[in-house]
């Protein structure tokens, strides 16, 4: 599915987004919440307004979570499995809204990393941001 040159660009992207991983992950939440309303109610229990502790500590968990999907490409199924787990029995999360979560990780790495998300580091990351949904949704029935 990814090219060597695709793996090595992905996980040279998420370890740049590692120090700035509240800001990437709370934006990517805030504009998923803005643009796909509904998914707020998967949230109800947490403060999800903008810049709040919960948005930004969640934020940070996903983009350290992608970082080490990004790390663990060739093993990513036994990488997530518990995170699979946990969001298909516990949270209940229908796999859709991880698709609408990626278009706005998407949208955010594009708005901060300018220029250097060239269309060969989107069709990666996009590759990659579906492969991660797919495994993470694979436990819920």
């Amino acid at each position: 599915m990814l090219s060597n040159f695709e793996k090595e660009l992905i996980v040279q992207i998420w370890d740049k987004m590692i120090p700035v991983a509240e800001d990437i992950g709370s934006e990517a939440l805030l504009r998923m919440f803005t643009t796909f309303p509904k998914t707020k109610t998967y949230f109800s229990h947490l403060d999800i307004s903008p810049n709040s502790d919960h948005l930004r500590c969640h934020g940070k968990k996903i983009v350290q979570a992608l970082a080490d999907g990004a790390r663990n490409i060739s093993t990513l199924a036994t990488t997530l499995a518990p995170l699979s787990r946990f969001h298909a029995y516990l949270l209940r999360i229908h796999p859709t809204n991880f698709k609408l979560l990626n278009h706005c990780i998407i949208v955010t790495l594009a708005c901060h990393m300018g220029d250097n998300f060239t269309p060969v580091a989107h069709a990666a990351i996009d590759k990659f941001l579906s492969a991660f949904s797919a495994v993470l949704a694979e436990k819920f029935r």
